[in-house]
């Protein structure tokens, strides 16, 4: 069973400044930080943050059967804001899911306003239809708001320096 799962977050934020966060190894370095209940660390394993980039992301305890996946990036598209990580390998396939997918648009509304558009798309086995419940953009809203106030906390302090 194939499926996909979507959220929206609306920032105050330009979207240059949101890619500059989403379609960087940034994003890596600041999920642990930002987000330590989400994600207890991310490593590169290889590339510059551009297509093929492989990272290690490991769960904080907790979270029964997942403790850490490799992820492929597949698309880094610089001009249109999109970047999309597949699970190549751990704990996400090992439980059952046949393919899982994330995929982050930033989307401009205005010079100053932007939509961060989240989705995971998942393939499942029919004999485990258990684990759409897991496929959850939860994590992916939790960042996009997390995100989002970085990149203007950080432009009011370019502002005022």
């Amino acid at each position: 069973m194939k499926g996909s799962k979507v959220h929206e977050h609306e920032a105050d934020v330009p979207a240059s400044d949101l890619w500059s966060i989403y379609g960087t190894l940034r994003a890596a370095e600041l999920l642990p930080e930002l987000l330590p209940h989400v994600l207890a660390k991310v490593e590169l394993l290889s590339g510059d943050g551009g297509v093929g980039t492989t990272l290690k992301l490991t769960f904080p305890p907790g979270i029964p059967g997942l403790e850490s996946y490799k992820e492929k990036f597949t698309k880094v598209d610089n001009d249109n804001y999109i970047k999309e990580a597949e699970a190549i390998e751990g704990d996400i396939l090992k439980l059952g899911f046949l393919s899982y997918r994330i995929r982050f648009e930033i989307i401009a509304k205005g010079p100053d306003s932007s939509v961060i558009r989240s989705t995971v798309e998942y393939e499942i086995d029919d004999a485990h239809p258990e684990l759409e419940a897991m496929a959850s953009t939860a994590p992916l809203a939790a960042t996009a708001e997390k995100f989002a106030e970085h990149a203007k906390e950080k432009k009011v302090l370019q502002a005022t320096s």
